[in-house]
């Protein structure tokens, strides 16, 4: 596929992105910008960096890949040369570790004074920890997220890497880049927009700090609203070993819920009673498999829905209906997200292998002398 100046559809068409090629976080910011019609060009080092995903790292479509070894100071030039030409930046190395470059905030913005140079950590810009070393656990633990994670009352439970690096990080970072753009389309002036995972993932916990202030925070995990401490909102197993999800909160819902669910149970305002409630749901789910329940709520307010594999959630028959996981190329994945009525994102294009578009892309964004880089290696073409 051609990846071309300004190629999406979406509602960012127009807007330039360089984006210095990092993990987790920053290539899932820069996806999202990409699905929403930006012109993302990615800088990778030649052969690429840790992770080889190739076609399956989807997490680099949409945008075209440059190879360029900026440890030699014609690749620095060509950087700067394509910051002139964007509204964005997006880093995500260690504090420090692209100024060394000769590519931080001050060389990049004395080219371009409207440039958004974003950056991504798990620390942030400051602060004792900003230049160590962690990854997504190590982030929301520290943020008061990690502790009542999970049902089990003797460790917490971490989410994978969703609620740190995706939550917390790439999240906040996208959001950061488009407060910056719209304020610099007022002011003139760019700015620097430091996107921490501690910082967003405290962020998102608010309504946590909210319960704590209120102080139903007991700090015991499975003994509040949202984490299985009440029967209404938990996790049952069906009679073929898998899983529904209740969450039927408010009163009309589990009103719902008991009218389908076919057995009598006691009053759940009394909290007495509340065992008794999580005893029979267990023993009743049990008795049928997970499709059979599915067809007994499908569609209802009672606020039960099947736990889906991810292999099959694309066939779900919601998000089958919605087009909520799409399949170029024959791969599987996640259509873009959020939806328009008029500037409707697109998929611009399978993951780029590291250097597969460098003399297309550099010459569509008006660079110069582009064979003379090749030639002497600060370049590559894959």
């Amino acid at each position: 596929m051609t990846y071309g100046l300004g190629q999406g559809s979406g509602p960012l068409r127009g807007v330039k992105v360089v984006e210095v090629a990092g993990i987790g976080p920053g290539p899932h910011a820069c996806m999202v910008l990409a699905d929403l019609g930006a012109d993302v060009i990615r800088i990778d080092r030649p052969g690429g960096g840790m992770f080889a995903g190739g076609r399956a790292d989807l997490l680099n479509r949409g945008r075209p890949s440059v190879a360029l070894d900026l440890k030699r100071p014609e690749a620095v030039a060509t950087v700067l040369d394509l910051v002139e030409r964007a509204d964005v930046l997006v880093e995500g190395m260690r504090p420090g570790a692209i100024e060394r470059m000769g590519l931080g905030p001050e060389e990049c913005r004395a080219r371009n004074p409207r440039l958004v140079f974003a950056r991504m950590t798990g620390w942030g810009q400051d602060g004792p920890w900003s230049r160590a070393a962690g990854h997504d656990m190590n982030y929301i633990a520290v943020s008061g997220a990690l502790h009542g994670l999970g049902q089990d009352r003797d460790r917490p439970h971490f989410p994978s890497n969703l609620l740190g690096d995706f939550g917390g990080g790439s999240t906040y970072l996208v959001i950061g880049v488009l407060a910056a753009l719209l304020e610099a389309r007022a002011s003139g002036q760019g700015q620097v927009v430091d996107a921490a995972i501690v910082d967003g993932t405290a962020h998102l916990n608010a309504m946590a700090s909210s319960f704590a202030a209120m102080g139903l925070d007991t700090g015991r995990r499975a003994a509040g609203l949202l984490d299985g401490g009440t029967p209404w909102y938990d996790l049952y197993e069906t009679a073929d070993g898998e899983h529904v999800s209740v969450g039927a909160l408010e009163p009309q819902f589990w009103a719902a819920l008991v009218e389908r669910i076919g057995v009598e149970l006691p009053d759940r305002d009394d909290p007495a009673n509340h065992a008794a409630i999580r005893a029979a749901l267990t023993a009743r789910f049990k008795e049928r498999t997970q499709a059979e329940w599915a067809e007994v709520f499908d569609g209802t307010d009672a606020c039960v829905a099947p736990v889906v594999r991810l292999a099959d959630a694309p066939h779900h028959p919601h998000l089958a209906a919605r087009g909520t996981f799409v399949a170029p190329d024959g791969v599987t994945q996640p259509a873009p997200a959020p939806r328009f009525s008029r500037t409707s994102p697109s998929i611009g294009g399978p993951p780029a292998l590291p250097g597969e578009h460098t003399r297309e892309a550099l010459a569509a964004w008006g660079i110069d002398g582009v064979d003379a880089l090749l030639d002497s290696g600060a370049a590559v073409q894959a």
